[in-house]
């Protein structure tokens, strides 16, 4: 038994279709094994849930070259940065701060270690997550461009919704614990 089939067993009742849904994605026949992988675990490390982590990246490590896991943390650490930074920019709404360079280190963006349209795509899965609408349409355009077909952008973001949605599920009980607990002492 694979450690996300683990997870995905460990899920409670209202989770039932993040269950499925999870078992679902990592079927796809559209992303190569390195697109589902670094995606998964780019979307998993910026869900930040340590145990979902832990266990795409054991999983990944079985299948992908390490030069992918590395591409899929540098995503997710750049974007970290680049969507609260960028999602500023856009939802301030003023042509100053547009004007102004960003000073950002992110020289991984242009050297990844494995394939740049993978990373990028690993970019946009992140991104999404992080909801920063201008490095969203940035990388969209970037991996169609690159080749991939929107099949592909739609299974990658697919993939790292149900991923977002494993890591709030897995926090699920302990918040339902506190609240019932809560609730009890009054």
């Amino acid at each position: 038994m694979t450690e996300i089939e683990k997870i995905r067993e460990g899920l409670p009742d209202a989770a039932k279709d993040i269950r499925l849904n999870l078992q679902t994605v990592f079927q796809t026949t559209t992303l190569t094994p390195e697109q589902l992988w670094g995606t998964a675990l780019s979307a998993a490390i910026a869900s930040r849930n340590l145990e979902l982590s832990r266990a795409v990246l054991m999983d990944a490590q079985a299948k992908v070259d390490p030069a992918v896991i590395e591409d899929a943390r540098a995503a997710a650490a750049l974007m970290g940065m680049n969507n609260v930074y960028y999602r500023f920019r856009h939802m301030v709404g003023k042509e100053v701060y547009g004007t102004k360079p960003a000073r950002l280190r992110m020289n991984w963006i242009a050297k990844p270690l494995g394939s740049k349209v993978d990373f990028e795509l690993f970019c946009l899965a992140v991104s999404a997550i992080n909801g920063c609408e201008m490095c969203i349409r940035s990388h969209e355009q970037v991996v169609v461009d690159g080749g991939l077909s929107e099949d592909q952008v739609h299974d990658a973001v697919r993939l790292a919704a149900t991923i977002n949605a494993v890591a709030l599920s897995i926090e699920m009980d302990p918040v339902l614990l506190k609240v019932n607990t809560a609730v009890a002492t009054y």
